[in-house]
């Protein structure tokens, strides 16, 4: 097998030495996602609700632009500059993985960390079983 490079412009091009995401088989390996606006690279809001919502779009444009989908998400691995933020961010990311009750939610952790690139609130990265 031969990994394959995925990207798209409707995520935010990737802001050090690393791809959005790897394609391997069928897996793809997805980079945290930031809430960058993908056209300005800007910040989309200092609200984690509206960071938490543009982490998630770009999650799934990145996802989308790799064959998948949300519904073939595997697992997350979520990033809080505060865990006081965990269930603004719980509520909308419910809205994204449990409208699908056949496929269910994907196994994640979601952890606080000191810090995160551009200050952003959330980061969140996932590994995707592709058909």
């Amino acid at each position: 097998m031969k990994k394959e490079i995925v990207s798209t412009a409707n995520a935010p091009a990737a802001i050090g030495p690393y791809s959005q995401a790897v394609r391997y088989g069928n897996l793809l390996f997805v980079s945290g996602t930031l809430p960058l606006d993908p056209v300005t690279g800007a910040m989309v809001s200092s609200k984690v609700g509206e960071q938490a919502e543009q982490v998630l779009h770009n999650l799934r444009a990145v996802i989308e632009a790799g064959g998948g989908s949300l519904q073939n998400v595997l697992k997350t691995t979520c990033y809080l500059s505060n865990l006081d933020d965990f269930p603004v961010f719980n509520t909308v990311y419910a809205g994204y993985f449990e409208s699908d009750p056949e496929a269910g939610p994907p196994a994640r952790e979601t952890v606080e960390v000191s810090g995160l690139p551009k200050d952003a609130l959330i980061e969140v990265s996932a590994i995707v079983g592709l058909d």
